[in-house]
């Protein structure tokens, strides 16, 4: 991945964030002149509606504005009610108190703030602004109230949740893309890596038999080998990395029919015993010169299986390629072969180098090679153990793998029998 996409993911990022914050603090804003333009609209309300009473009720007699006041003074409810039962009074507060609205409710309030005159019920409903009698009636008031979540600014605050709500949606979605076309672009960057490793390890793989085979051809050619006994050598050298030659072909051949969709398998009942040793059997001479001790234990009696024997045959050729190739001090290569149930178990264990087991997971992955410093120096093209999964996945088995390091590896195909 390169720094200048880092940086712009960065960037990305650090946008989102200055955007919800000037975003939140925008919202906060609107609310708060929300609030204050409705208390404001609220205080006018109420001063109005305290003048209108004050204006009615100067037409009051004064005996019945004085009776009104005594009984205020003494705090008693029912002189209170009764005062407020005069026809001037119920005149002044239904005319000037009726006029709030739906969800506003205009209220007379005695000096202790305390309602004893509104057309409605105020029930729960809560005072956000009062205006004080000036005339009449002093310290009394006239108080507004809203009833729960009618307000405006209630109203307000909702429409800021949803619009803070679907800020905070857009802002997870910009970084959710932002991150998984990070995360994309890394990952194709490192498969066009893996597939330039791929390619260079392939052409290795290539240039390395070829160069061999033209070498002792051209020495057997030239007639520089007179001892028959080191012809018959050179033959087998010869034949040796053809076959090597072909089973790299096969792999790349075979992977591109798999990433074209155009790979078939055409199955058919086949003996086990006879495939396992056809698939050892080109790998006898590098077994031999390597020092390898090979311990092939086949069941007695294993039924013939429906696989498709070319497919199976190089994905245990594969197997055996790698247990050759990661081989440690103790060079030994074990194949078995046993039916399990309903299942053929085919494996293949050494007792090599190992694979860690955070690597388990990863190693059946197109191009994919272990990153340690003690398998590096060791050709491969990444795309061997990927084909021996499509194969037994496409026979409708899988592919496991016991390893630990430095005490080797055992790869086994558990393929159906039937």
């Amino acid at each position: 991945m390169t720094t200048f996409s880092r940086w712009a993911l960065v960037a990305v990022v650090v946008a989102a964030a200055v955007l919800a914050g000037l975003g939140w603090i925008s919202l906060r804003q609107w609310e708060r002149s929300a609030e204050s333009a409705f208390r404001e609209q609220a205080r006018d309300m109420a001063t109005m509606a305290a003048e209108k009473f004050e204006m009615v009720l100067r037409g009051a007699p004064e005996p019945v504005i004085a009776r009104l006041r005594a009984a205020a003074a003494t705090g008693d409810p029912r002189a209170v009610e009764s005062a407020l039962a005069e026809p001037a009074v119920r005149e002044a507060l239904e005319s000037s108190l009726g006029g709030g609205g739906a969800p506003t409710i205009l209220a007379l309030l005695d000096p202790q703030s305390r309602p004893v005159y509104a057309r409605e019920s105020l029930g729960a409903a809560q005072r956000v602004a009062a205006a004080r009698l000036r005339e009449g009636l002093p310290d009394w008031q006239i108080g507004l109230y809203q009833q729960p979540g009618a307000a405006p600014h209630v109203t307000v605050r909702r429409q800021v949740m949803l619009f803070s709500a679907a800020l905070g949606i857009l802002l997870v979605v910009i970084v959710a893309g932002s991150v998984t076309t990070y995360r994309l672009t890394r990952r194709e960057s490192e498969v066009a890596r893996l597939k330039a490793d791929f390619v260079a390890n392939v052409s290795h793989d290539l240039k390395t038999p070829l160069s061999v085979i033209r070498m002792f051809g051209e020495t057997l050619e030239m007639g520089r080998v007179p001892d028959q006994a080191t012809r018959e050598e050179y033959y087998r050298v010869i034949t040796r990395e053809s076959e090597r030659l072909s089973r790299l072909i096969d792999n790349v051949l075979d992977f591109s029919r798999i990433e074209g969709g155009r790979r078939t398998y055409e199955r058919a009942p086949t003996p086990v015993e006879p495939l396992v040793r056809e698939s050892l059997e080109p790998f006898a001479y590098p077994l031999a010169q390597g020092g390898f001790k090979v311990e092939v234990d086949v069941a007695a009696d294993l039924p013939d299986v429906m696989i498709d024997a070319a497919a199976v045959a190089q994905a245990l050729s594969n197997l055996v390629d790698n247990a050759i190739k990661y081989a440690g001090e103790r060079k030994t290569v074990r194949v078995s072969a046993a039916v399990v149930g309903d299942r053929l178990m085919l494996a293949v264990a050494d007792e090599g180098i190992g694979i860690a087991p955070a690597e388990h997971g990863r190693i059946f992955e197109k191009f994919y090679r272990v990153g340690r410093s003690d398998t590096q120096g060791r050709r491969g093209s990444g795309v061997g153990l990927a084909l021996v999964r499509h194969v037994t996945e496409a026979h409708g088995g899988r592919v496991t793998v016991e390893s630990t390091p430095g005490m080797g590896s055992r790869f086994t195909l558990v393929l159906p029998v039937r």
